[in-house]
Protein backbone atom coordinates (compact mmCIF):
# COMPACT_ATOMS: atom_id res chain seq x y z
CA UNK A 1 0.00 0.00 0.00
CA UNK A 2 1.40 3.70 -0.64
CA UNK A 3 2.15 5.30 2.18
CA UNK A 4 -0.47 8.31 0.79
CA UNK A 5 -3.09 6.14 1.37
CA UNK A 6 -1.95 5.67 5.11
CA UNK A 7 -2.63 7.98 8.28
CA UNK A 8 -2.98 7.31 12.07
CA UNK A 9 -5.76 8.07 14.34
CA UNK A 10 -4.21 10.02 16.53
CA UNK A 11 -6.20 8.90 20.31
CA UNK A 12 -4.30 6.27 20.02
CA UNK A 13 -1.35 7.79 21.24
CA UNK A 14 -3.45 9.93 23.92
CA UNK A 15 -1.55 9.76 26.60
CA UNK A 16 1.67 10.96 24.88
CA UNK A 17 -0.15 13.21 23.70
CA UNK A 18 -0.74 14.48 26.86
CA UNK A 19 2.42 14.45 27.94
CA UNK A 20 4.19 15.39 24.81
CA UNK A 21 2.45 16.41 21.68
CA UNK A 22 5.70 17.25 20.01
CA UNK A 23 8.13 13.63 20.73
CA UNK A 24 4.88 11.91 20.32
CA UNK A 25 4.51 13.82 16.65
CA UNK A 26 8.22 13.35 16.05
CA UNK A 27 8.06 9.25 16.74
CA UNK A 28 4.49 8.92 14.11
CA UNK A 29 6.96 10.86 11.77
CA UNK A 30 10.15 8.12 12.56
CA UNK A 31 7.64 5.09 12.01
CA UNK A 32 6.88 6.07 8.35
CA UNK A 33 4.11 8.03 8.41
CA UNK A 34 3.44 11.36 6.14
CA UNK A 35 -0.16 11.91 7.58
CA UNK A 36 -2.38 12.14 11.04
CA UNK A 37 -5.64 12.25 12.07
CA UNK A 38 -6.02 14.51 15.20
CA UNK A 39 -8.74 14.40 17.79
CA UNK A 40 -10.25 17.13 19.05
CA UNK A 41 -7.21 19.80 17.72
CA UNK A 42 -8.69 22.92 18.60
CA UNK A 43 -7.40 23.91 21.85
CA UNK A 44 -4.47 23.02 20.89
CA UNK A 45 -4.19 23.97 16.94
CA UNK A 46 -1.69 26.35 17.33
CA UNK A 47 0.69 23.91 18.84
CA UNK A 48 -0.25 21.12 16.10
CA UNK A 49 0.27 23.65 13.11
CA UNK A 50 3.87 24.09 14.64
CA UNK A 51 5.15 20.43 15.19
CA UNK A 52 3.25 19.12 12.10
CA UNK A 53 4.98 21.57 9.88
CA UNK A 54 8.07 20.69 11.67
CA UNK A 55 7.50 16.73 11.13
CA UNK A 56 6.44 17.22 7.38
CA UNK A 57 3.31 15.55 8.43
CA UNK A 58 0.04 16.46 7.31
CA UNK A 59 -3.93 16.21 8.44
CA UNK A 60 -6.24 15.28 5.80
CA UNK A 61 -8.76 14.16 8.04
CA UNK A 62 -9.35 14.93 11.58
CA UNK A 63 -11.97 14.50 14.11
CA UNK A 64 -14.14 16.54 16.34
CA UNK A 65 -17.74 16.43 18.04
CA UNK A 66 -19.12 18.68 15.43
CA UNK A 67 -22.89 18.00 16.94
CA UNK A 68 -21.97 19.38 20.01
CA UNK A 69 -19.22 22.57 19.29
CA UNK A 70 -18.70 25.51 17.73
CA UNK A 71 -19.17 24.73 14.16
CA UNK A 72 -16.90 27.71 13.48
CA UNK A 73 -14.73 27.54 15.49
CA UNK A 74 -13.90 23.53 14.37
CA UNK A 75 -13.56 24.66 10.83
CA UNK A 76 -11.23 27.64 11.23
CA UNK A 77 -8.73 25.28 13.47
CA UNK A 78 -9.20 23.10 10.40
CA UNK A 79 -8.49 25.19 7.95
CA UNK A 80 -5.41 26.83 9.57
CA UNK A 81 -4.24 22.86 9.98
CA UNK A 82 -5.07 22.11 6.57
CA UNK A 83 -7.38 19.53 7.65
CA UNK A 84 -9.99 18.86 4.32
CA UNK A 85 -12.63 16.78 6.09
CA UNK A 86 -13.62 16.95 9.68
CA UNK A 87 -15.10 13.80 11.07
CA UNK A 88 -17.72 13.50 14.17
CA UNK A 89 -16.34 10.29 15.91
CA UNK A 90 -19.36 9.86 18.47
CA UNK A 91 -23.08 10.01 18.65
CA UNK A 92 -24.16 7.86 21.75
CA UNK A 93 -25.92 4.25 21.04
CA UNK A 94 -28.93 5.97 22.63
CA UNK A 95 -29.44 8.11 19.11
CA UNK A 96 -29.41 5.52 17.28
CA UNK A 97 -32.24 3.30 18.47
CA UNK A 98 -35.57 4.78 16.84
CA UNK A 99 -35.95 6.22 13.19
CA UNK A 100 -37.14 9.21 14.19
CA UNK A 101 -33.54 10.17 16.45
CA UNK A 102 -31.69 8.54 13.57
CA UNK A 103 -33.61 11.29 11.25
CA UNK A 104 -32.47 14.35 13.53
CA UNK A 105 -29.03 13.13 13.59
CA UNK A 106 -28.66 13.27 10.03
CA UNK A 107 -30.31 17.10 9.80
CA UNK A 108 -27.74 17.95 12.51
CA UNK A 109 -24.92 16.57 10.19
CA UNK A 110 -26.40 18.17 7.21
CA UNK A 111 -26.41 21.28 8.62
CA UNK A 112 -22.60 21.10 9.56
CA UNK A 113 -21.92 20.05 6.25
CA UNK A 114 -23.27 22.99 4.97
CA UNK A 115 -21.61 25.47 7.33
CA UNK A 116 -18.36 23.20 6.59
CA UNK A 117 -18.58 23.99 2.97
CA UNK A 118 -18.57 27.73 3.42
CA UNK A 119 -15.13 27.10 4.52
CA UNK A 120 -14.07 24.65 1.97
CA UNK A 121 -14.49 21.17 4.39
CA UNK A 122 -15.99 18.16 3.81
CA UNK A 123 -17.76 16.65 6.89
CA UNK A 124 -18.14 13.19 7.82
CA UNK A 125 -19.52 10.76 10.57
CA UNK A 126 -17.54 7.85 12.37
CA UNK A 127 -19.15 4.46 13.41
CA UNK A 128 -19.23 2.44 16.37
CA UNK A 129 -20.54 -1.27 17.06
CA UNK A 130 -24.06 0.09 17.64
CA UNK A 131 -25.13 1.68 14.29
CA UNK A 132 -24.65 -1.34 12.91
CA UNK A 133 -26.29 -4.01 15.43
CA UNK A 134 -29.33 -1.65 15.83
CA UNK A 135 -31.50 -2.18 12.77
CA UNK A 136 -33.98 0.35 11.47
CA UNK A 137 -35.89 -1.40 8.68
CA UNK A 138 -34.01 -4.11 8.12
CA UNK A 139 -31.17 -2.48 7.81
CA UNK A 140 -28.78 -0.98 9.79
CA UNK A 141 -28.84 1.82 11.40
CA UNK A 142 -25.88 3.28 9.74
CA UNK A 143 -27.22 2.46 6.12
CA UNK A 144 -30.50 3.79 7.34
CA UNK A 145 -28.73 7.15 8.51
CA UNK A 146 -26.40 7.24 5.20
CA UNK A 147 -29.72 7.15 3.18
CA UNK A 148 -31.01 10.47 4.82
CA UNK A 149 -27.63 12.49 4.35
CA UNK A 150 -26.88 15.24 1.73
CA UNK A 151 -24.23 13.98 -0.93
CA UNK A 152 -21.64 15.67 0.24
CA UNK A 153 -21.56 13.83 3.44
CA UNK A 154 -19.10 11.49 3.41
CA UNK A 155 -18.60 8.51 5.73
CA UNK A 156 -15.26 6.98 7.79
CA UNK A 157 -16.00 2.92 8.27
CA UNK A 158 -14.26 1.82 11.43
CA UNK A 159 -13.92 -1.75 10.10
CA UNK A 160 -13.70 -2.74 13.57
CA UNK A 161 -16.70 -1.86 15.45
CA UNK A 162 -18.38 -2.97 12.27
CA UNK A 163 -17.10 -6.22 12.58
CA UNK A 164 -18.21 -6.24 16.30
CA UNK A 165 -21.48 -5.09 15.21
CA UNK A 166 -22.19 -8.03 13.53
CA UNK A 167 -22.17 -7.36 9.46
CA UNK A 168 -19.28 -8.46 6.83
CA UNK A 169 -17.49 -5.19 6.77
CA UNK A 170 -17.12 -5.61 2.72
CA UNK A 171 -20.35 -5.83 2.07
CA UNK A 172 -21.36 -3.04 4.29
CA UNK A 173 -18.68 -0.91 2.41
CA UNK A 174 -19.76 -1.80 -0.77
CA UNK A 175 -23.61 -1.13 0.43
CA UNK A 176 -22.22 2.27 1.55
CA UNK A 177 -20.13 3.56 -1.64
CA UNK A 178 -18.91 5.95 -2.86
CA UNK A 179 -19.97 7.36 0.29
CA UNK A 180 -17.12 5.94 2.18
CA UNK A 181 -13.73 8.10 2.01
CA UNK A 182 -11.56 6.44 4.58
CA UNK A 183 -11.79 3.23 6.92
CA UNK A 184 -9.98 3.07 10.62
CA UNK A 185 -8.14 -0.27 10.12
CA UNK A 186 -7.71 -2.13 13.81
CA UNK A 187 -7.04 -5.42 14.91
CA UNK A 188 -7.96 -8.01 17.46
CA UNK A 189 -10.79 -10.99 18.08
CA UNK A 190 -13.59 -8.73 17.59
CA UNK A 191 -14.68 -8.03 20.97
CA UNK A 192 -16.00 -4.88 23.15
CA UNK A 193 -12.73 -4.91 25.34
CA UNK A 194 -10.24 -2.69 24.01
CA UNK A 195 -6.93 -3.87 25.46
CA UNK A 196 -7.63 -7.10 23.31
CA UNK A 197 -7.13 -5.03 20.37
CA UNK A 198 -3.42 -5.54 18.34
CA UNK A 199 -1.72 -4.46 15.84
CA UNK A 200 -3.60 -4.97 12.70
CA UNK A 201 -2.75 -8.07 10.51
CA UNK A 202 -1.88 -9.99 14.01
CA UNK A 203 -5.69 -10.45 14.79
CA UNK A 204 -9.09 -12.01 13.52
CA UNK A 205 -9.94 -9.33 11.06
CA UNK A 206 -10.08 -10.20 7.47
CA UNK A 207 -7.76 -6.81 7.09
CA UNK A 208 -6.57 -8.63 3.44
CA UNK A 209 -10.26 -8.98 2.00
CA UNK A 210 -10.67 -5.18 3.45
CA UNK A 211 -8.08 -3.83 1.85
CA UNK A 212 -8.70 -5.21 -1.80
CA UNK A 213 -11.98 -3.67 -1.10
CA UNK A 214 -11.20 -0.25 -0.27
CA UNK A 215 -8.26 0.60 -2.64
CA UNK A 216 -7.48 4.49 -2.97
CA UNK A 217 -8.84 4.88 0.20
CA UNK A 218 -7.12 6.61 3.67
CA UNK A 219 -6.94 3.56 5.48
CA UNK A 220 -6.49 4.97 9.06
CA UNK A 221 -4.40 2.80 11.92
CA UNK A 222 -5.93 2.79 15.08
CA UNK A 223 -6.17 1.23 18.44
CA UNK A 224 -8.53 1.80 21.27
CA UNK A 225 -6.10 0.54 23.84
CA UNK A 226 -3.51 -2.20 23.99
CA UNK A 227 -2.10 -4.41 26.81
CA UNK A 228 1.26 -3.80 25.18
CA UNK A 229 3.60 -0.57 24.23
CA UNK A 230 1.39 1.40 22.13
CA UNK A 231 4.05 2.13 19.71
CA UNK A 232 5.02 -1.06 18.55
CA UNK A 233 1.67 -1.82 17.97
CA UNK A 234 1.81 1.16 16.14
CA UNK A 235 4.79 0.84 13.98
CA UNK A 236 4.17 -2.94 13.45
CA UNK A 237 0.88 -1.75 11.86
CA UNK A 238 2.14 0.48 9.96
CA UNK A 239 5.19 -2.40 8.30
CA UNK A 240 2.06 -4.79 7.59
CA UNK A 241 -0.13 -2.41 5.80
CA UNK A 242 3.19 -0.66 3.78
CA UNK A 243 3.90 -3.96 2.72
CA UNK A 244 0.13 -5.10 1.37
CA UNK A 245 0.11 -4.61 -1.93
CA UNK A 246 3.44 -4.05 -2.74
Amino acid sequence: MPVHDLSIQLYTLRENIAEDLASTLQRVAEIGFTQVEPYNFVARVDEYAEELTKNKLSAPTAHAPLLASDYDEVFTAANKLGISTVIDPFIPAEHWQDEQSIKATAEKLNAAARRGAEYGIKVGYHNHDWEISNEIHSTTALEYFASLLDPEVVLEVDTYWAAVGGVDVVDLLESLAPRVVALHVKDGPQSKNNKEQVAVGSGSMPVDRILAASQGMLHVVELDDFAGDIFDAVAQSYSYLLAEGQ
